[in-house]
């Protein structure tokens, strides 16, 4: 029997095993195997993926604040004394917004906004209700409210109340509204928190507009919610 060299022997104790298939990962029928498991798992994984990509929807230009514990309803008049709450509004989106008519900035161009907002829905325009609700009942009379608040747009309702009321709302709210006196007594002004509150058809709370928003970015929540 011939003698093996070391380096000989080695080679033949050694199994090599053979190299792997780059077809391998192929799906069937083109050019290699049927799929491994790791294969179909991966494509699985993608095509699950793609759905949510798919089905998910965009985030709201608005803060979505559905879970909050506050904001849950009011009781107030609107002009014609008459007692309102968030049940007589169900079945509209509502916007709730806290101002006063005296308020020489952020309160009218927050309901100029509303109104545009309001335009651009279309025929959808009638299933939102928008609530501006004064935290001045001394100087903001029913009859005042009645053509301040309709002037930005003929649907747009105002509400108030006795001060008790006000202060309650605006609690419920988390609104922060204060006094700042002016050169006489009928001159002051509010300092108040800016932003809507907007409400789903069922009546909960659902986002947080901020005073920038935009008409149009406005518009598109609102269609979304009534979209459900």
């Amino acid at each position: 029997m011939p003698n093996l060299s070391i380096a000989s022997q080695q080679k033949r104790a050694i199994h090599v095993p053979e190299p792997l298939s780059i077809t391998a990962a192929v799906p069937a029928g083109i050019n290699g195997p049927a799929p491994s498991g790791l294969t179909r798992a991966v494509a699985l994984l993608l095509l699950v993926c793609l759905f949510l990509a798919h089905c998910t929807k965009p985030a709201f230009h608005a803060s979505d604040i559905s879970n909050a514990d506050y904001a849950r309803d009011f009781t107030l008049n609107d002009t014609g004394g008459v007692r309102r709450t968030l049940a007589d509004y169900r079945g509209k989106v509502v916007v709730v917004f806290f101002g006063y008519t005296h308020c020489p900035d952020v309160c009218p161009t927050t309901m100029a906004r509303l109104a545009r907002a309001r335009k651009l829905l279309g025929t959808d325009a009638d299933r939102v209700q928008v609530l501006f609700v004064t935290l001045d009942p001394d100087r903001d009379t029913p009859q005042l409210l009645s053509r301040y608040v309709p002037a930005f747009d003929p649907s747009f309702v105002g509400l108030t109340g006795s001060k008790q009321q006000i202060e309650a709302a605006a609690r419920e709210f988390k609104v922060f509204f204060a006094k700042v006196d002016g050169p006489t007594p009928d001159s002051y002004t509010l300092d108040h928190s800016s932003g809507c509150f907007v409400f789903d058809p069922r009546g909960h709370v659902r986002l947080f507009v901020r005073d920038s928003t935009e008409p149009d970015q406005i518009a598109a929540d609102l269609k979304r919610l009534l979209a459900g």
